[in-house]
């Protein structure tokens, strides 16, 4: 009996101290967190939820943990915050994505953000930072996503930079660094880098020399040797002279034997970077120029075995380049017509120029007279589409926490093409099946981009319908021109796929007596208020209602039949974040109580029309009735 009450006293005590360890840890996350907060002035109180008196600071606003309490992810971007950050910030031990950009925060950068071993993704672009870059922050092994770019940055670039094996993007552009670049064939092969607009940088990549360096400069003209006769009559003397004038040749063209073997190493033969004499319309940078060769190779000749999917665009193959990594074989399907080429290259420069990490990005592009062909990163789980409605048996279904985190991510990338791309990028075909998962069921919104990029054949035809029954909005319908509301629209849609499993257009559902438009659908059983009946049945009741009643009323925001009440992305990004909703939805409410009145008691003459301020007014219609 001893024996045994001994083990329960050690149990009792390591349940203790591991519960005592987590509140230390919650404990020290939310006040490192409420320093930042006491040093950030927040004029349109967007912390005010960020109560010290919380020992967890998961319940905060912006704030995002995992299942063990632990915060993983802070989002302030655009939030008008100023002030300056704090070191403590680096005590966040499991943090995985910052994001303070588009705000004026000033002073330095932290040296203790080089703590934060799981960050992901460290977004401090368009601020007013100072000082040098840590060189800490070559400690982040799992960083693929830095970007300190519209800054006030000065120094120099850390080398510990090269450092960083996982980094997919470097953006340091418009600051004030100077000295050196480090050789970008120290980075990952395929990452996007901007050096851009810092006026003191130097070395090849800027086609600067650094002072106390040889000048880029070609090598000394070739000294003809002595005559004949000359070197006949004194051999010797001869051969000394040729020796130290040889010598002297070598030590002035090393420089440039240099940098031409660094060009020549560079593997440019594989990038759209022709000079300027043969194409000056093409600059692609670091996307990656594929032979039509390398990607038939990669599929087995394109071979039906290899089909991952088929759309409006065309078909996509899953294909293995040399090097071993997956890929995806976009084949655009298109009528060719002669001028194209330069259209085509321009679009694609500008896919390629929206990265993000819920975009997924371009990695390389094939043209030839007869093709055209995009390669993207393989996504490991599909789509969400064929996740919800086509997975194996033996695969689990998507889980609640799993959707949310879709839903999330969804948003936060169509923000960004709309908000963060310039110009603006219109998807036009939001669905379910446009968003990918990566390895971590990440959402990743694909196919963006490829509405404007078929287009541009239709010389004089600016408002075709692309999209998918049951996704496109209404005004999208009637008049073909887009915009981003209709965008807006389909996530709402998808929104709805992801909570019912179901499909946006589905005449099986004809069979039930119930709406083939999904849309409509839920809106029935809400009026029924069977909210059980609108949840999939995949999720086996193991969800949170009060979430799935916040999601269907986003969705229901998003999908409202006039573009100027739903709406924009960066709002729904708010609300599923916690911010906003309530009120949003409560206006929304008001608005339907009074519509509902109408259609009770509609005029024969006239209509009632609601505007944005809420007020009602009269219209006369001409025509018949």
């Amino acid at each position: 009996m001893e024996r045994v009450s001994g083990v329960w006293v050690i149990l009792v005590w390591i349940i203790l101290v591991a519960h005592s360890s987590q509140r230390i840890s919650a404990n020290m996350e939310g006040d490192a967190l409420h320093n930042l907060r006491a040093n950030l002035l927040d004029p349109y109180s967007v912390l005010q939820s960020w109560d010290p008196t919380l020992v967890n600071p998961c319940t905060w606003f912006h704030v995002t943990c995992d299942n063990e309490n632990s915060v993983i992810r802070v989002d302030l971007g655009n939030a008008a915050l100023s002030g300056q950050l704090v070191p403590q910030i680096g005590q966040l031990k499991n943090l995985q994505y910052l994001e303070l950009y588009g705000n004026n925060i000033t002073g330095p950068i932290p040296n203790d953000l080089g703590n934060l071993t799981n960050l992901v993704s460290l977004d401090l672009y368009l601020n007013n930072f100072t000082g040098p870059i840590p060189e800490t922050l070559g400690k982040l092994k799992k960083l693929r996503f830095l970007r300190l770019n519209n800054n006030s940055l000065s120094g120099s670039i850390p080398m510990s930079l090269t450092n960083i094996t996982a980094l997919q993007v470097l953006d340091l552009s418009n600051n004030r660094l100077s000295g050196p670049v480090p050789d970008v064939g120290s980075f990952s092969l395929f990452t996007p880098i901007s050096f851009a607009n810092n006026l003191n940088l130097c070395g090849p990549v800027t086609g600067r020399p650094c002072p106390g360096s040889p000048p880029f400069s070609p090598p000394p003209p070739f000294v003809p040797p002595a005559t004949q006769s000359y070197i006949g009559a004194n051999r010797p003397t001869a051969a000394i002279a040729g020796g130290v004038a040889a010598g002297a040749a070598l030590l002035f063209a090393a420089p440039a034997i240099w940098f031409a073997y660094w060009k020549r190493r560079r593997p440019l033969e594989h990038f759209f970077d022709v000079p300027a004499e043969e194409d000056p319309e093409v600059h692609l940078g670091q996307l990656k120029r594929f032979s039509l060769r390398e990607l038939q190779v990669a599929t087995d000749g394109f071979s039906n075995k290899n089909i991952l999917g088929r759309g409006g665009f065309g078909k996509v193959y899953k294909g293995r380049l040399t090097d071993g990594s997956l890929v995806a074989v976009k084949r655009l399907k298109e009528e060719r017509t002669p001028g194209g080429e330069l259209q085509f290259q321009t679009e694609v420069e500008m896919i390629s120029m929206a990265v993000h990490r819920n975009l997924l990005r371009l990695r390389g592009f094939c043209m030839t007279p007869t093709e055209r062909l995009l390669v993207y990163p393989y996504m490991a789980n599909g789509s969400v589409a064929s996740c919800l409605r086509e997975r194996p048996p033996s695969t689990p279904p998507l889980d609640w926490p799993t959707r949310k985190r879709i839903a999330l991510g969804s948003a936060r990338g169509l923000s960004y093409l709309h908000d963060h791309c310039d110009p603006k990028i219109i998807h036009r075909d939001v669905k379910a099946a446009n968003i990918l998962l990566d390895e971590e069921f990440e959402a990743v919104v694909g196919d963006f981009g490829l509405a404007k990029l078929m287009d541009y054949k239709d010389t004089h035809v600016t408002t075709a319908v692309r999209g998918t029954i049951g996704h496109i909005a209404p005004e999208y319908l009637s008049t073909g021109k887009s915009s981003e509301k209709t965008d807006v629209f389909g996530y709402g849609i998808m929104l709805l796929e992801l909570i019912t499993g179901q499909r946006a257009f589905d005449l099986a559902r004809l069979a039930n007596d119930d709406d083939v438009m999904l849309l409509d659908w839920v809106k029935a059983l809400l009026k029924e208020k069977k909210l059980e009946m609108l949840v999939d049945p995949d999720l086996q009741n193991k969800y949170i209602e009060a979430e799935v009643e916040q999601l269907i009323q986003v969705a229901l925001l998003c999908t409202q039949s006039s573009p100027v009440d739903r709406p924009k992305m960066s709002e729904v990004v708010r609300m599923l974040e916690g911010d906003g909703l309530a009120e949003r939805w409560e206006e929304w409410q008001k608005v339907e109580v009074v519509r509902q009145e109408i259609d009770l008691c509609p005029s024969r003459n006239s209509e009632w029309i609601l505007d944005s301020t809420e007020n009602l007014h009269a219209v006369e219609l001409s025509g018949p009735r």
